[in-house]
């Protein structure tokens, strides 16, 4: 039955990415909030939600309930924070953030990317504090989005490219958990903070000491969680802070598990494969044994960090970020008129997108090159690398998460904000996502035809 379930998986992830499921879920919370069912829509997600021993509810935020979409947005977007710092530790660590001179470039681009959408959202938008609550939101770049775009040119894509928007979208997530721990908490309840530092020294001395069992980080991990979400401080900080808890090394080197394996696999007697033997055979008690020896030295020639970040990848993508999108993506568009895309907070966002994240990350990137800080990504050209830079004004998830934090949904007033920034989020997406594919299509090498054509 389980290796039925893991081939239906495998095909259905060859079939339909994660990009294809974002699109999906945007596009039926749109469909849903503008039709009949919009009361329903919109009712279901402040259903009440618990999970209590006795008197204590782990999901209960300063002693209320958390409603449905307070559980989306602060628990099941804690999951894929955990999973975005859990990238970033690893790009630190190994990957494209290790070395400063592969970094650069990007984290360069990143700054660009971030800091200039914020001047043109101040630029555009009236002097209203509230208003300006919303400077955050067209910072940050949608790594699925904007993969998925640049995958639809397959091998015309240089690998650089690939890599620099990547580690670019990383870096971006990194800014974007400074805002929301800095700009975006409440007031901070002092205890509530304690009892967190607390668990983060406990988390600390486990991974310095050498504990690798993925469950004590998971316990101590729910717990940092409703600690932090009790505290002031925005939840979704708690699932980064455990991913730079979790160790990314093992006890032993991996050759040592793999001599265990090997050792393991040379006590079975080595039988010609014929078709007498396909029929499965009884195991002796020894042998059942020595396979579970080698299950276990399999597990641990990873090391907890990656696979946390493996297991996490299919339910993060497949699953809370298509879930995140249809709770937070539906709009009534009942009373919006074209004003609410042309001015204030939609215009703001939409601009800050389409064209404050391609000017700071192109320009940001063309004078440190121009200087000769760093370099242009080997095999690309200018048109090919701006055209990738259009890319990062895709900020569809991010920003609407920093977006349901800057507008209060249960004010009216700041509804209405919220809804024009949303509008101005899915807009400056889709503008951003069509100009980078007409871009790319034209800056991008021709593929090569086929000797058969």
């Amino acid at each position: 039955m389980m290796l039925k379930s893991f081939r239906f998986l495998s095909m259905f992830r060859a079939y339909v990415t994660s990009s294809m499921l974002l699109v999906l879920a945007t596009a039926l919370a749109l469909i849903i909030a503008n039709s009949t069912a919009s009361d329903a829509y919109f009712a279901f997600w402040n259903q009440p939600v618990s999970l209590s021993v006795g008197e204590f509810n782990l999901f209960s935020h300063a002693g209320h309930p958390m409603t449905l979409m307070d559980l989306i947005n602060d628990f099941f977007m804690a999951i894929f924070f955990l999973m975005v710092g859990l990238e970033i530790k690893r790009e630190i660590l190994v990957g494209e953030l290790s070395s400063p001179r592969k970094a650069l470039l990007p984290l360069i681009g990143a700054c660009g990317g971030m800091i200039v959408p914020v001047v043109v959202f101040w630029l555009l938008t009236p002097d209203d504090p509230v208003m300006l609550r919303g400077l955050a939101v067209p910072m940050a770049t949608d790594i699925a989005f904007s993969l998925g775009v640049l995958s639809v040119f397959g091998k015309r894509v240089p690998l650089s490219l690939k890599i620099f928007l990547a580690t670019l979208a990383v870096a971006d997530d990194l800014g974007g958990i400074i805002v929301i721990a800095t700009c975006y908490s409440s007031h901070i309840d002092m205890i509530y903070l304690f009892y967190s530092v607390i668990l983060v020294a406990v988390l600390v001395v486990g991974s310095l000491r050498g504990v690798r069992a993925k469950v004590f980080y998971a316990v101590f991990g729910m717990a940092l969680w409703y600690t932090v979400l009790n505290s002031g401080i925005h939840a979704t900080i708690a699932g980064v802070v455990l991913a730079f808890c979790i160790p990314a090394s093992m006890k032993h080197r991996v050759t040592y598990f793999i001599e265990r394996i090997r050792e393991c696999v040379s006590t079975f007697p080595v039988i010609p494969i014929t078709g007498k033997h396909l029929k499965g055979a009884m195991l002796t008690h020894e042998q059942i044994d020595t396979l579970k020896q080698i299950e276990s030295a399999s597990d641990r020639i990873i090391s907890p960090l990656q696979d946390m970040e493996d297991n996490l990848h299919t339910p993060v993508n497949y699953f809370i970020i298509p879930l995140f999108a249809f709770a937070n993506a539906g709009i009534n568009m009942e009373g919006m008129g074209i004003d609410s895309l042309f001015s204030g907070v939609g215009l703001s966002v939409m601009a800050g997108l389409v064209i404050g994240k391609f000017l700071g990350v192109f320009l940001f990137s063309w004078l440190s090159i121009q200087t000769g800080l760093v370099q242009l990504p080997s095999g690309t050209c200018w048109k090919s690398f701006a055209s990738v830079c259009m890319l990062s004004g895709i900020g569809f998830t991010v920003a609407l998460f920093i977006a349901d934090l800057a507008y209060d949904s249960a004010d009216a007033a700041q509804m209405v904000l919220l809804s024009d920034a949303k509008l101005g989020i899915l807009v400056g997406s889709l503008v951003s996502a069509l100009l980078s594919v007409i871009l790319l299509n034209f800056a991008l090498p021709k593929a090569e035809m086929s000797s058969g054509q």
